[in-house]
């Protein structure tokens, strides 16, 4: 389904997930196999399983709603959905929407003109749990609940309902006819999730909280209890498809924080975990035990190389070593090997080796997730107003590095994503990222100086942003923060290699932006979904820059900043601060790094998780900032409101809908509104396409790397793991036997 108008925007904060792209002017093919690490399942046949058992999914918070169209409906509220609800269309491994023959037995554009028409013939056995059978009237009790019109739906989204005219039964049983008043090529995204017309004629019962249940579904499995911390799903007896190999599915709300000790306690079989977690879960391996007893503690295996820790260390042992780890802590990386496994390390105790024995019953999967982390440049006001140093800016990035600094350590394809709309693999991705123009630091300095900022102006100072304080002030040296190689000063090629191992940008996997899911711009919870129309706000935050960052700009000498009319070039770098934003922080050290290599200085300041999005990144409150997008199959659709220009309101404000860079164009918004009308997949594909070039030429967002998705899985459960793209087949998830 969609996910427009309020797209989830998962915040960075220990790690990031998405699918990997090719090199520039290379693009992936509609049909073959899926890009290699674009799902990791432990396949087996259901005949394999034991047909019975309960397994425990990790949720980061438990679920305020379990209507996936409720504006605080969060990736738990949309995994229910997938295992209760009927799905029209799923996804395989490579974004692409493929019919449900356990609902539809075929689903058709029979008409584009006057009209389009779309005629589903429904599977004549597929019927609502309370016996009834899904029909013409489930359609359009949610085509008039999310077409907009009614504000007692509150609805998060209405993308593509809004185009249609009418619905009706078709011309023969089982048919539902659905014309549209306006051309729709994203069809297929419509009623998945399908709610009965109990639910979506209702506004109470629609707007309902997750605790009164949903009484009824039509899914392999059905609501049986939902509590403060937990719901649980049972086989639905009605069920017409392949029964459920499990009897029972409980997913459970676990702090990102808390789930390595949740899986220790033997509390869960299926969690994505950050990389700490995934580090010491590999290090159980026997192979590993192996290495690390072969070669101690300075010389973890390559695929455990040692990654960034919280206060952004990045040299070789820094995580280990600084922060005063154990092998517990370590894992593979081992300050101590006591997690390469028993070992006999020092500092090894019988707790590691318990802990150790307990994360041995897990397996570790981990794949590209259908997520990606991006550098955001606010182009409001102030210096990045200019397109020209916004490009600047970008061409002084090395998104190469970035891209092994994240996903080389967990063993997955290191490249840079070139596409801001479409992942590699999925039909039609290119890499635009040639629009922009490769790293290159002369074109980014000649860049800035044709806008006006150059070297070696010693004039009076100013801050940027026509404050008269010192933000911008002179530094007599820089300080131990700034230039020690363990606390975050390490040269790039000094750390290139020893620091594969930074976050994705948001939460690594289970802990993406505070938790590892979405977040709320409007309350701040991991489990709520992005704002639609945010409001322009000139609101600066008062959090100060975060120890040792303060000091950043010190590093840069006085004669390279870059300076226009005496002012340095100073950008305020907003980063979530919390445990979970380590590998974050990382990205953004090395990110500003970079920055210095041009001139330009960078004020790095940290301020709670929970009010990053909602206080900053919603509010225009940054200069620079990372957070992370889903992707989508429907780039089209969903694509639009992420990228369209913003508009003034009658109110004097800016209407960014969630364009939170505040970087658009007509012409950008043009080719989403033709691709979102033309029928011709191949067509449809071209305008978004060439929407993403102008989208890198405008240089508001720049796509870094896809997030990895990490997950720990008991052994013995088969049929999950890391999908990426692939909507879990829920029936099919079982033990072996």
């Amino acid at each position: 389904m969609p996910l427009t108008k309020r797209r989830r925007a998962m915040l960075l904060a220990t790690g990031v997930m998405l699918p990997l792209p090719v090199l520039a002017g290379c693009s992936s093919d509609d049909d073959g196999p899926p890009p290699r690490a674009a799902w990791d399942i432990a396949s087996a046949p259901r005949s394999a399983t034991s047909g019975t058992g309960t397994l425990r999914w990790a949720l980061d918070t438990a679920p305020t709603t379990l209507n996936a169209f409720q504006k605080t409906a969060d990736t738990g509220t949309q995994r229910i959905a997938g295992a209760v609800l009927p799905s029209l269309y799923t996804l395989d491994a490579r974004g692409r929407p493929q019919r449900n023959g356990d609902y539809l037995t075929a689903a058709d554009v029979t008409s584009s003109d006057p009209k389009q028409v779309v005629v589903y013939k429904l599977n004549p056995k597929a019927v609502w749990s309370d016996g009834r059978p899904i029909g013409a009237e489930d359609f359009q009790a949610q085509w008039r609940a999310l077409r907009g019109t009614d504000e007692a739906y509150g609805t998060a989204r209405n993308a593509g309902y809004d185009r249609i005219a009418k619905i009706e039964p078709g011309d023969k049983e089982h048919e539902v006819k659905v014309t549209f008043a306006k051309p729709y090529t994203d069809w297929r995204s419509l009623f998945t999730p399908l709610y009965p017309k109990s639910v979506m004629g209702n506004p109470a019962v629609f707007t309902a909280p997750a605790t009164k249940g949903l009484a009824v579904g039509a899914g392999p499995f059905m609501v049986r209890e939902v509590s403060d911390g937990s719901v649980t799903l049972v086989r639905n007896p009605r069920w017409w498809g392949d029964r459920a190999r499990l009897s029972r599915l409980v997913f459970q709300a676990v702090p990102a924080e808390k789930r390595d000790e949740a899986l220790i306690d033997g509390q869960l079989d299926l969690a994505e975990v950050d990389r700490a977690t995934a580090r010491r879960i590999r290090a159980t391996a026997p192979d590993k035990r192996a290495a690390g007893a072969r070669q101690g503690s300075s010389a973890p295996d390559k695929a455990g190389a040692p990654e960034p820790s919280t206060g952004g260390r990045e040299a070789a042992g820094a995580e280990g070593a600084a922060t005063g780890a154990t092998g517990a802590e370590g894992g593979a990386t081992g300050a101590t090997g006591a997690e390469g496994g028993d070992t006999g390390g020092t500092g090894a105790t019988d707790k590691n080796r318990s802990q150790t024995r307990a994360l041995s019953r897990f397996t570790l999967r981990k794949a590209l997730d259908s997520a990606y982390t991006q550098l955001a440049l606010n182009g409001t006001k102030g210096p990045l107003a200019d397109e020209r140093v916004r490009r600047a800016v970008a061409r002084a990035i090395d998104r190469k590095a970035l891209a092994k600094l994240v996903l080389k350590p967990m063993g997955l394809p290191s490249e840079p994503l070139g596409n801001h709309l479409l992942m590699a693999g999925q039909p039609g991705y290119k890499d635009h990222s040639g629009a922009l123009g490769d790293p290159d630091t002369n074109a980014a300095q000649s860049l800035l100086a044709d806008a006006g900022w150059r070297a070696g102006d010693a004039n009076r100072q100013k801050a940027v942003d026509g404050k008269t304080d010192d933000r911008g002030r002179r530094h007599s040296a820089p300080t131990a923060a700034a230039t020690d190689p363990a606390t975050g000063g390490a040269t790039d090629g000094a750390t290139d290699g020893a620091t594969d191992g930074a976050p994705d940008g948001a939460t690594d996997g289970a802990t993406d932006g505070v938790t590892d899911g979405a977040m709320d711009p409007a309350t701040g919870n991991a489990s709520g979904s992005a704002s639609a129309a945010a409001t322009h706000s000139e609101r600066r935050s008062d959090a100060a820059p975060a120890a040792g960052d303060a000091g950043r700009s010190g590093r840069l000498g006085e004669a390279a900043v870059v300076r226009k009319k005496g002012r340095p070039l100073v950008l305020r770098f907003v980063l979530p601060d919390d445990r979970t934003a380590a590998p974050l922080s990382t990205v953004g050290e090395r990110i500003a790094r970079m920055l210095e290599k041009i001139g330009v200085r960078t004020e790095i300041t940290k301020v709670p998780s929970e009010s990053y999005f909602r206080d900053h990144i919603a509010t225009g409150d940054y200069d620079l900032a990372l957070y992370s997008w889903p992707a989508s199959a429907y780039p089209a659709t969903d694509g639009r409101p992420i990228y369209a220009k913003p508009q003034p309101a009658a109110d004097g404000s800016l209407v960014v809908e969630q364009n939170y860079t505040r970087v658009g164009t007509d012409q950008i918004d043009q080719f989403f509104d033709q691709a979102l009308s033309e029928l011709d997949g191949g067509a449809s594909r071209s305008l978004v396409s060439r929407a993403d070039s102008r989208i890198w030429a405008a240089a508001g967002s720049i796509p870094l790397y896809q997030r990895p998705q990490l997950i720990a899985m008991r052994k013995g459960l088969v049929n999950a793991g890391a999908f990426g793209f692939a909507t879990p087949r829920y029936q099919d998830i079982g033990f072996r036997r």
